[in-house]
Formats: structure tokens, C-alpha cells, sequence
């Protein structure tokens, strides 16, 4: 197949307006020798003179004519083609998926969902459960964002930083440890509750235990805070929590919080999407709105478009 130089369409398409070769080389910055040689390129192309003269003007041929309309028309679209998109919120129509944990989905959704059917209707997000954190899924489109504290994704994978947090202990009310400062010694006397996903009981919180030459007892694992959150509510166990879910522990469980008596690496909340969505409208307009939610939840931990490792998901 010939290629094709669609500059010539361009050219030919102003040509056939003003029927005037110094008139056309005005309105495409050349100069007049140059656009002479465009119409000479145009017409070995279509085997046609296109403009011929009449006296002091040039008019069209017939054939030149008969694609006027046509060639204007190709114009149009590969101008609309090439036009940055524009988002139209009340007529858009899309299905996210988010990726996330029961936690970031409960401080998150509420919020989310409400202000995403407020401003586009016909917008729906469903809520995918962590799984293994398979780049597969972002890189196909099957998840459209990752929110949480995320590992390490590889360096095709845009990962953004929204909110900082810590790790905080949490006890039901009237719990030893719920008044009183808590020491590492007393941390220790309890029977512990685990959150991991994977169902790992060690953790970071353990190995600040052992450098002091502690070590506390897990009686149960769970793979969501929020099972953990109830079970600590009505248990006599020790569960940890991230910072940003406090209000839900303290206010709708009537749960104690308390600062570890260990240091622990801060929990990083941040979003993870691929690079093909980079510049789609509709998706940077939802990572704006979960950028918004998430500046309330902690101290800023810094946008990052770029590839890195974050700290690793807690395993309490």
C-alpha cells in the first residue's frame, strides 16, 4: 500500500477554500514558493491539476470539486481525533474498579461513592478484595486503581502517595490496657489479635518486640480489620489499627486506642494505576477525588508519579 502524506490533506483542503495559492501559504505559514510545491506534490498524488487558471485567478476542477466535501469533512474528523478529550461528568458512563482492603474501602467508599453520583450518575465503582497484589489485573484494565499500603509493583506501575499514618494499638473499653501508659512490659502480658491478609502472625510490631527482648502471644489471626474491630470489641484481645480508622474503632465500636510502645514503620496509604490511563479524563478525575478523601485521613506523604517501594503492608 502507497503511504500517504496526510499534510497534503491539510494543504488541499485550504486550497480548494481560498482557491489561491498565496492565500492558502498565508493560512499555513509557508511561503508562496512552498506551497507551490505542495499543490505540484498534491496533484502527482490525485492525478489531477485541482486548481487551474482563469484569467488572474485559479478555480477548481471538476474532480477537484467533486472532493471538496470530502476532503473537508476527513479534516473535521482528524481535527476531532486529535483534539485533547474533554469530560462531560453528567453524560459520563463508566464502571471503576478499585482494588482495596475492607479498611480503605470503609474510610474511603462512603465518601467516594457519594460525591462520584453527585457529579456523574452514571458512574459505578465496585470494590475488588486484595488478592496478591497481580500487576496482571492493573496492566489488562481489570482494576482500574489500587488504594492501600502498597508493595513493591515494578517500575511499569504508577504509584502516588496520599496519606501517612501509624500503626495505633486498640482495646474494648475497660480493657487493662485502656487507661494507663502503656509500656512494653504490660503490651506483652495480653493475648494479641493479628491482622494479615496472608495470614501471617509476625510482624513489625514483633520484631521491635524482640530487640527489646520481648515477645507477645497472637491467639488469632484475621485477614480484615474490620473482623478484627469486632472481635477486639468483644474480646478481652490487643488489636492494632491504622490511624485513619480511629473515628470508626472509637466512635462506632466504642473501642480504646492507645500509641504503641514500640516504633513502627508509618503506614503509607497511596493509589496504583498503569500508565495507559495516565492521560483518560474520567480516570485522573477519580484519582482526584481519591487524592481529596484521602488529604483528611493523615499527613500528606507526598505525591510520587514514579515507581518505588513503599513500606510493606502491616502484619500486626
Amino acid at each position: 500500500m502507497q503511504s500517504i502524506d496526510l499534510n497534503l490533506l491539510f494543504a488541499l483542503d485550504v486550497l480548494l477554500e481560498e482557491e489561491s495559492v498565496a492565500r492558502a501559504a498565508a493560512r499555513l505559514h509557508l511561503s508562496a514558493p512552498a506551497m507551490s510545491r505542495t499543490l505540484t506534490r498534491i496533484r502527482d498524488a490525485l492525478g489531477d491539476p485541482i486548481l487551474v487558471r482563469a484569467g488572474r485567478a485559479l478555480v477548481p476542477t471538476a474532480r477537484a470539486t467533486a472532493l471538496r466535501e470530502s476532503v473537508r469533512g476527513l479534516v473535521l474528523q482528524a481535527g476531532s481525533l486529535l483534539a485533547k478529550e474533554t469530560l462531560d461528568l453528567a453524560a459520563l458512563k463508566r464502571n471503576f474498579v478499585v482494588r482495596s482492603g475492607d479498611a480503605v474501602a470503609g474510610v474511603l467508599g462512603a465518601e467516594l461513592v457519594s460525591g462520584l453520583r453527585a457529579e456523574a450518575p452514571g458512574v459505578s465503582v465496585r470494590f475488588a478484595p486484595e488478592g496478591d497484589e497481580d500487576v496482571a489485573e492493573l496492566r489488562d484494565g481489570r482494576i482500574d486503581l489500587d488504594v492501600g499500603v502498597i508493595g513493591d509493583l515494578g517500575p511499569e506501575i504508577r504509584v502516588q502517595a496520599l496519606c501517612e499514618g501509624q500503626v495505633l494499638g486498640v482495646v474494648r473499653r475497660g480493657h487493662p490496657l485502656s487507661s494507663g501508659r502503656v509500656t512494653a512490659r504490660r503490651y506483652v502480658e495480653h493475648a494479641h489479635l493479628s491482622y494479615s491478609r496472608k495470614g501471617t502472625a509476625r510482624g513489625p510490631i514483633d520484631a521491635a518486640l524482640e530487640a527489646e527482648g520481648l515477645a507477645r502471644t497472637v491467639a488469632a489471626v484475621v485477614p480484615g480489620f474490620y473482623v478484627a474491630l469486632h472481635l477486639v470489641a468483644g474480646s478481652d484481645l490487643v488489636g492494632i489499627l491504622p490511624s485513619w480508622l480511629v473515628g470508626v474503632a472509637t466512635e462506632a465500636l466504642g473501642l480504646v486506642t492507645f500509641p504503641l510502645p514500640v516504633r513502627t514503620p508509618p503506614l503509607v496509604m497511596s493509589h496504583a494505576w498503569h500508565p495507559r490511563f495516565d492521560a483518560d479524563p474520567a480516570h485522573r478525575w477519580l484519582r482526584e477525588r481519591v487524592r481529596a478523601i484521602c488529604q483528611g485521613l493523615g499527613s500528606p506523604g507526598g505525591a510520587r508519579k514514579r515507581a518505588r517501594r513503599p513500606p510493606a503492608r502491616p502484619a500486626g
